[in-house]
């Protein structure tokens, strides 16, 4: 609703903006607990003391916007801020009556995937990275430069929140490292990273980001930003070493797991480097996640985690490898080389969910 243009009486302001009876013009300065600093009036602005007329109002607005629950809320300014690290509901109640009242802004990460283990594994792909940003929605923070300016928009309803987990490294002779689960909001979803190569199957797993090729026989990275989005929401792994693919030679590294921002790197005799996540400070601070994982070597040096939570790769002698943090949406490192078949690849990490939009 609006004040009237024409023929405005006190009650008319009354009902719009609330009030007590009988009506008096003094409750109705801008700024004041009826009427918020800079609310709409064509004939305004509406004064924050001194005179004031019922004419100041015709046309006015009281602006409304966003009211949802769900997640953990933190506030940055006029900003809310819902962080989901787990499953959950995002559940609106009303939405504002501005142009932009009814959209927020979001990232979206996907759980990142393992890395290889069986004799020489490729880290494991980032999780898919999905970002909204527009200053109007949600104010002026430094969003990722994978981020649409188009906000999503948003319906008196409840979303559910599906927040992915990260890929388990696998032992034996059985497959690549396992690929990460997706993660969603609405109509956005991000795909789980690709599980790191291994001995055979040496091709990475396709996913949000692609998994790093392993020591043999093709040894090729997985497709990242599979399926296709724009903007992309990941990167592809890299490739083993040497290539193409030699039965006698130097020591075999593992490709390094594709990243948000960068694909994974391409082994030399060592392991290739997992690929650089996504920088955002959409929850308030600047986060860096979705890091590739490294992969892993025979005899050279092993292949380091993308910044973004990427676990850096193992060379012999083979050992366990420390899991990818919690909703980070990196990849997991690859193993190296032992005698029969090595231990499992890293696990990837977990997704996360943020969503953001103005609250007053």
């Amino acid at each position: 609703m609006t004040v009237p243009s024409t023929n405005t009486k006190l009650t008319d302001i009354q009902t719009e903006f609330g009030g007590s009876n009988p009506v008096n013009l003094s409750e109705y300065y801008s700024g004041g607990p009826l009427v918020p600093a800079g609310t709409p009036a064509p004939n305004g602005p509406i004064p924050s003391s001194g005179t004031i007329t019922v004419g100041d109002f015709r046309g006015s607005q009281l602006v409304t916007f966003i009211s949802a629950t769900g997640g953990t809320v933190s506030t940055s300014g006029d900003y809310k801020i819902h962080t989901f690290t787990g499953p959950g509901t995002f559940s609106v109640s009303s939405v504002g009556n501005q142009p932009t009242g009814a959209k927020v802004d979001y990232m979206v990460l996907a759980g990142g995937a393992a890395g290889g283990g069986n004799e020489t594994g490729g880290g494991g792909g980032a999780g898919g990275f999905r970002e909204s940003h527009d200053p109007a929605v949600s104010g002026p923070y430094t969003a990722s430069p994978l981020a649409t300016p188009s906000a999503l928009p948003i319906s008196a309803t409840s979303y559910p929140i599906t927040i992915g987990g990260g890929g388990a490294g696998t032992t034996g002779g059985g497959g690549n490292g396992g690929d990460g689960s997706n993660s969603s909001f609405s109509s956005i979803t991000s795909e789980g990273g690709g599980g790191g190569g291994v001995r055979s199957p040496g091709t990475g797993r396709s996913g949000g980001s692609g998994g790093g090729g392993g020591r043999e026989p093709v040894g090729a990275g997985g497709t990242g930003n599979s399926p296709s989005v724009s903007p992309s929401q990941g990167n592809p792994g890299g490739r083993r070493y040497p290539w193409p693919f030699a039965a006698v030679g130097p020591p075999n590294g593992g490709g390094g797991g594709g990243g948000a921002t960068a694909s994974g790197g391409n082994a030399g005799p060592g392991g290739g480097n997992g690929g650089n996540g996504a920088t955002t400070s959409i929850n308030g601070s600047a986060v860096t996640r979705a890091g590739g994982g490294g992969g892993g070597s025979e005899n050279g040096a092993p292949g380091s985690g993308g910044s973004g939570g990427g676990v850096a790769g193992r060379a012999t002698p083979v050992g366990p490898i420390s899991a990818a943090a919690s909703n980070t949406g990196a990849g997991g490192g690859g193993n190296g080389w032992g005698p029969g078949y090595s231990p499992a690849g890293g696990n990837g990490g977990s997704g996360l969910v943020i969503i953001r939009y103005k609250y007053q």
